[in-house]
């Protein structure tokens, strides 16, 4: 394919947008541009939020360390040595879902954050990052962010986009196995199995949504906007469709990578996720739960984003080996 086709999939296959570009488009918004289509691709990244690096322990509480940071005080929800086989924190439900149609017994009125050892096993999450490796190995961001997104095919490629299905073609059955996909799906039928339970609302009123995408994220600095993954996201408001939002992990911190960790931003505090192969972290998608990602130090750290809707105009299918 000829170069000047290295552009990031539009329209309906686009599969949504990615990490970076909300941040973007809401600092063009406050100078008074205008309201079309941006000229680059339109590719926001569900990004997670996070704080500086704490500086000191401060002492533990029922599990929980709390520890001081530049901005406040960062508790951890928790640590990758630990194993859980579920922790929850109930959360007040903001404002977001009343601007948009409810559905009953999907649409949040339970709200609030969830981790969990107990759905994904360190296996199984080592074979998902398989698939994540010998996708992203097509391709990759020049800067230090790069994502698949197997529903629509984009995935990142020098500062673009491409549809690896397009681009690639049927060397795409040298990469992928239906196997792979067979697992893809199974992984994701448990986590939302898992958010339906906790959340007290039906599994078959989630509908996958877009985006959902695997991600990379190491140390080399952001050339575009797409790989900066670290500003503060609500995605509710950024995405409009998302009323669930989850991640599994397929790396784990300090072990395979430091910085990285997924911090909520409350008032008065934050609460810290330390990544581990196999754990998924899900919360409701609206202003209770503003989050970032810390900036990766060193290493490579791998996860994947996983979300839902209430919508089922905003449902997507599970991705085909095409």
């Amino acid at each position: 394919m000829a170069a000047q086709r290295r552009v990031a999939p539009r329209g309906p296959d686009s599969g949504g947008a990615y990490l970076g570009d909300h941040h973007h488009r809401r600092r063009r918004r406050r100078s008074g541009a205008g309201s079309g289509a941006p000229r680059e691709p339109r590719r926001r990244w569900l990004a997670a939020a996070a704080l500086l690096l704490p500086a000191a322990l401060l002492g533990a509480l029922l599990g929980w360390s709390c520890l001081r940071a530049e901005e406040g005080v960062a508790e951890v929800l928790a640590r990758h040595q630990e194993h859980l086989r579920d922790r929850f924190v109930e959360v007040p439900c903001s404002e977001d879902y009343d601007r948009h149609r409810r559905y009953e017994g999907c649409t949040p009125r339970k709200c609030g954050r969830g981790v969990t050892d107990a759905v994904i096993t360190r296996e199984e999450a080592e074979r998902i990052r398989r698939i994540a490796e010998r996708g992203l190995s097509l391709g990759g961001s020049d800067g230090g962010a790069s994502i698949l997104d197997l529903h629509s095919g984009a995935l990142s490629l020098g500062k673009h986009f491409v549809n690896l299905y397009r681009y690639f073609g049927d060397k795409i059955h040298d990469i992928f196995t239906e196997e792979d996909f067979a697992l893809y799906r199974d992984v994701r039928q448990r986590i939302q199995q898992r958010i339906a339970q906790t959340f007290d609302i039906s599994s078959s009123s989630l509908y996958l949504t877009k985006p959902t995408f695997f991600s990379r994220i190491n140390n080399t600095e952001a050339k575009t906007t797409h790989d900066e993954y670290w500003h503060p996201h609500i995605d509710k408001v950024t995405y409009g469709s998302f009323d669930y939002t989850s991640l599994l992990y397929l790396s784990d911190y300090a072990e395979d990578f430091g910085g990285g960790r997924f911090v909520f931003m409350d008032a008065g505090s934050n609460k810290t996720i330390e990544p581990r192969a196999g754990r998924v972290s899900f919360f409701t998608s609206g202003s209770e739960n503003l989050h970032r990602v810390e900036k990766v130090h060193w290493g490579t750290r791998y996860a994947i984003t996983i979300s839902f809707t209430c919508n089922p105009d905003h449902g997507i299918g599970d991705p085909v080996l095409m």
